[in-house]
């Protein structure tokens, strides 16, 4: 019986052990290390503060550990004002820290995370859509059952991965991202045209089943299917982020 009790006290111990190495397992945030589009205006491309720093603050505010990278590792920056949540968690939650340190590709260990999550703004789509070794973390990531986040232009970053069959992460799935009928009536990157692509277009030539204003009641509804959670604006963002740890 001693034997007995002190075997259930190992199993017991070991079961924990797992559980609290889980739960150490962390979220990965992709960012984009672009400035502006390359254009004679330069045009504003960088990220989207609102559509980063939200979701980020949902995570750590939750005890889940969190680490930036982008192609080039360093700082990156941010389009848009800061300002309530946004400019809480750049003050008190080492948000500005880690994004004035962001991780190269090399440095991370895609084992590590449960999740990955890309907000937008343009600079993804540049970037981060072209750069294979961020698009085989998120396959990486999204093949050992983790989650796969994103806002507004973010679903265009990892619009292009590939899983190990060949086929596109995206294939058969919906996916919420900024839509095409928005993109062409914006002046931001001259309706659409100082872009490497257009995020709904892109979703749909790859075999997702894009979501837009006409397939979703609510604009600002996140949609989730197969472990993506994708929202279209960044109204929405920080839901992707508790969606993303509720289907954990």
């Amino acid at each position: 019986m001693k034997y007995l009790f002190s075997l259930l006290l190992l199993l017991c111990g070991l079961l924990s052990f797992d559980l609290l190495a889980d739960d150490r397992k962390k979220v990965l945030i992709i960012t984009s290390n672009l400035v502006h589009m390359g254009d004679p205006d330069k045009s504003d491309a960088r990220n989207n503060l609102w559509e980063v720093a939200p979701p980020y603050h949902v995570f750590v505010s939750h005890g889940v550990d969190v680490d930036f990278v982008s192609p080039k590792g360093g700082k990156v920056e941010f389009q848009m004002e800061a300002y309530g949540i946004s400019a809480y968690t750049m003050k008190y939650e080492g948000f500005t820290e880690k994004t004035n340190n962001t991780l190269s590709p090399s440095q991370i260990d895609p084992s590590q995370y449960w999740g990955v999550y890309i907000g937008g703004g343009y600079g993804p789509l540049f970037d981060v859509a072209s750069n294979k070794d961020l698009q085989k973390i998120i396959a990486d990531i999204y093949e050992a059952g983790g989650i796969v986040g994103s806002a507004g232009h973010g679903a265009g970053a990892f619009s292009n991965v590939k899983l190990s069959s060949g086929e596109f992460m995206i294939k058969g799935k919906k996916v919420a991202g900024f839509p095409n009928s928005t993109e062409r009536r914006k002046s931001w990157a001259k309706q659409g045209t100082l872009l490497p692509f257009l995020v709904e277009e892109q979703l749909n030539k790859n075999g997702a089943i894009a979501q837009n204003k006409n397939t979703m009641k609510d604009k600002k509804a996140v949609i989730k299917d197969e472990r993506i959670v994708s929202t279209m604006f960044m109204y929405s963002a920080a839901i992707v982020a508790k969606e993303m740890m509720l289907a954990k």
